[in-house]
């Protein structure tokens, strides 16, 4: 019984990895947005170019804790004091944790606003609760396939509940791109972001960094700019990652 009574206890307990900020989203519709971070293990997905992947490879499962919403919260509290109001979830994919919904409930308690960045490969009832939700289907140079019937149903969902929600499409290459340009097609009415992506994961130095992804920034806007299919699409570079580079934690 009390093994168990254990077990229950974990199944309802949260996965982090990592408690940071205030920092600045560095991605997608609110990007510059003053925000805390809860960074969960765990995810359904292996992209080739992940720049999170200590959160389903293994690296990292020393460093996981299993943490209660509020003792999420006083740690938040403890880090950032009273000078935060927003609090973006991100991974790996929240999405596979169905007791988040219990953590984002505590911080409209506190009156924090939650964001939540996902591939749309999962559906969770508390998606309907996230103030800005951000779709992000991984293209071809993931390595990854999108079930799009999944999709579909995500993106029906939560335009059926008037939910505030984005796609957005990180750009590595012409597929990539191409890739994009279909899904903006398929969902037309939703708003639609655009980022380059970073394929200097290994570069320690910030300063060597930031002239590579200024280029990849220049290169898709030069080709968004002349593409009729992509008049309504905002395009994004990755914030953070011009001011840190490769740090984690920022």
């Amino acid at each position: 019984m009390a093994e168990r009574d254990g077990a229950e206890k974990a199944a309802g307990r949260i996965p982090v990895l990592e408690l940071f900020g205030p920092t600045v989203q560095g991605e997608g519709m609110v990007i510059g947005r003053k925000t805390m971070f809860v960074r969960t293990a765990g995810c359904d997905y292996s992209c080739a170019w992940c720049d999170s992947a200590f959160t389903w490879d293994g690296s990292a499962k020393d460093e996981i804790r299993l943490m209660t919403a509020r003792q999420i919260w006083e740690e938040l509290t403890q880090i950032g004091g009273d000078s935060f109001a927003y609090v973006t979830l991100s991974g790996g994919n929240p999405a596979l944790l169905p007791q988040l919904g219990e953590l984002i409930d505590l911080l409209h308690e506190r009156g924090v606003r939650v964001a939540l960045e996902t591939q749309g490969s999962r559906w969770q009832d508390w998606f309907l609760e996230i103030d800005e939700l951000t779709l992000s289907p991984k293209p071809p140079s993931s390595g990854m396939t999108t079930d799009w019937s999944r999709l579909d149903g995500i993106v029906a969902r939560l335009a059926g509940a008037y939910r505030t929600f984005c796609l957005k499409i990180v750009v590595f290459d012409e597929a990539d791109l191409r890739y994009a340009t279909e899904v903006h097609e398929r969902y037309p009415d939703v708003p639609f972001y655009l980022q380059t992506g970073n394929g200097r994961l290994e570069e320690g130095d910030p300063q060597r960094l930031l002239p590579y992804l200024l280029d990849r920034y220049r290169w898709l806007i030069e080709r968004v700019m002349g593409d009729n299919r992509l008049k309504r699409v905002s395009v994004l570079p990755q914030l953070h990652t011009w001011v840190w580079g490769n740090k984690k934690g920022v």
